[in-house]
């Protein structure tokens, strides 16, 4: 009988611990506080991604240009052999407008003077009339140009700010030649032309590298090959002020490697987050 009543007494406990713990339990939960909802975080973890917009540029550099050789019709007259003929560096300066088409191209509208460049050449030719011979042509020049030119660029990808790029243009070029001279120093000959304008188609291959300063203002240092065509000065006059030929004298295929410096402002440029998925909490 002792052994039962110590069961008796035993579950008796046991059934009010339980019936207690359910009418408690609710009043714990109660007191808890509400969870926090998890704060949206996308906006700020979200890369910036940069928008198409408008741009103004401006360029200067310094020129180093060539030309393939001199051309008229007396050339017939005696075998031409070209010892040098070259031009000095000479600066250049241009502005322009362009349009960023999303991160990886872009395109603008430059106007650019190309100051005069002095030209200095010396060719020799064969004339069995003279008493060594053959005679000489001592030349110098002065070349200058208007160029407007249409550029695509491509964009290769950012790297801690550095941006290289790639490019092409095309456009017209206003070629101007002034104060040529030809000295004949065996002949004791001089000829002389006035100016001489030619306009031209004009292409160039760009390469450079940008640097990012702030979203609105970038650096850039390019190389560019520019291909002017040909020139012509005015008509050619000996030192009497008579033209044999009454003709002008070409330079032919003249081009440039020039080396730039150029801003590039875009006042209206902004940033957007790019588009997340959205968030999914998971219990």
């Amino acid at each position: 009988m002792g052994g039962m009543g110590c069961i008796v007494r035993t579950l008796g406990l046991l059934g009010f611990g339980l019936i207690s713990a359910t009418f408690v339990a609710p009043s714990h939960a109660a007191d808890l506080p509400p969870v926090a909802p998890l704060p949206d975080l996308r906006g700020a973890l979200a890369p910036e991604a940069e928008v198409s917009g408008f741009y103004l540029r401006g360029d200067i550099g310094f020129s180093n240009q060539s030309v393939e050789r001199l051309s008229n019709s007396l050339d017939a007259l005696g075998t031409i052999e070209k010892v040098n003929l070259g031009f000095a560096g000479a600066p250049l300066a241009g502005v322009g407008a362009g349009y960023r088409f999303g991160r990886w191209f872009r395109a603008d509208v430059v106007g650019e003077y190309r100051s005069a460049a002095a030209f200095t050449g010396l060719e020799r030719y064969r004339d069995a009339r003279l008493p060594l011979g053959y005679g000489t042509d001592e030349y110098t020049a002065s070349k200058r140009e208007l160029a407007v030119l249409l550029n695509g660029y491509v964009d290769l990808g950012n790297w801690y700010g550095l941006t290289p790029f790639l490019g092409a243009g095309v456009g017209a070029v206003r070629l101007t030649l002034d104060n040529f001279k030809d000295t004949n120093v065996v002949t004791q000959g001089l000829a002389y032309a006035k100016a001489g304008s030619k306009t031209n188609l004009a292409w160039a291959l760009h390469a450079g590298v940008g640097y990012e300063v702030s979203p609105n203002f970038t650096v850039e240092l390019a190389y560019r090959y520019l291909n002017l065509g040909d020139g012509k000065t005015g008509t050619v006059y000996n030192y009497a002020g008579q033209c044999g030929s009454c003709e002008a004298l070409t330079f032919k295929n003249v081009d440039s490697h020039d080396v730039k410096l150029g801003l590039r402002w875009a006042p209206w440029a902004a940033t957007a987050p790019a588009e997340q998925a959205p968030l999914v909490r998971r219990y």
